[in-house]
């Protein structure tokens, strides 16, 4: 599976290969679990933002086999573990709050019409459960506001699972401007499909690395990354949303920590003992 990435510029590849090798390793974090910058980021230059993390850190992998008896099979169990998995705003580090609203509506899920515009609409057939919650890390020393997503979506199938990850490429070139809300435009997004043993991508079945610039409430363009992952029937994403005052390295820094615990919980509720 491949996006496309053909064409755009080096350092925008650069940048969602760095968050690959990012996610395969889960990043550094300090002796108390906590990220090891402010939001959960590295500060540019140092060991954890440009290297591999330390060898206590245990990625998610492609060789996870479920226990099958663990995999949900219908929507109570399918809600169960999208709840598990998905973060809420202490999960992405010291200072993140619930934004407004905080979650998603229950049995619905995003989707990107024809339009080009996010609308939250029904589950459909083959999808048990999606949960999306939405966080931000207020302003404060010199720093916009960041704001972020986590979402986790359970298939009842593998072939759906993948199904989603397809979709995501292909909305990409339908759609490289969209608009989550009325007064919001993500603008000159492009993607690469990184499937596992691609590019040495370990940490998932499939993933789908996005990136582009968000504009809202008349304000300047910031830097804007989407992350999505697989394993198995599990499909989980981050949205990261920049501000002044934040690199571009420690906002994709910060979605690879986020999407990496995400996996990290599908393999501790689903494997067997």
């Amino acid at each position: 599976m491949s996006g496309n990435a053909q064409g755009v510029r080096g350092s925008w590849v650069v940048t969602l290969l760095v968050a690959g090798s990012l996610l395969a390793g889960c990043s550094a974090h300090e002796a108390d679990g906590t990220p090891s910058a402010k939001g959960g980021s590295s500060s540019p230059g140092s060991p954890a933002a440009t290297a591999a993390p330390s060898a206590g850190a245990s990625p998610a992998s492609a060789v996870f086999t479920p226990d099958a008896s663990l995999v949900p099979r219908t929507a109570a169990d399918g809600r169960v573990l999208a709840d598990s998995v998905v973060l809420a705003p202490g999960d992405w580090g010291r200072g993140f709050v619930a934004q407004s609203p905080a979650a998603s509506a229950a049995g619905t899920w995003a989707v990107l019409d024809d339009a080009c515009r996010w609308e939250r609409e029904k589950l459909p057939h083959g999808v048990l459960a999606s949960s999306s919650r939405y966080s931000m890390l207020p302003a404060g020393d010199g720093r916009g506001t960041v704001k972020v997503t986590a979402a986790a979506t359970v298939h009842a199938s593998v072939l759906g699972a993948d199904d989603q990850l397809g979709t995501t490429l292909e909305e990409v070139l339908r759609c490289p401007e969209q608009q989550p809300r009325s007064d919001e435009r993500i603008t000159g997004l492009n993607s690469l499909g990184t499937p596992f043993g691609a590019r040495e991508q370990e940490y998932a079945d499939d993933s789908v690395l996005e990136a582009g610039e968000f504009t809202g409430n008349g304000g300047s363009a910031q830097p804007y990354r989407w992350m999505v992952a697989r394993l198995g029937t599990v499909v989980v994403a981050v949205s990261v949303t920049g501000a002044k005052g934040n690199t571009e390295q420690e906002l994709t820094q910060l979605g690879a920590d986020a999407l990496a615990k995400m996996l990290e919980r599908i393999q501790q509720r689903l494997k067997g003992k």
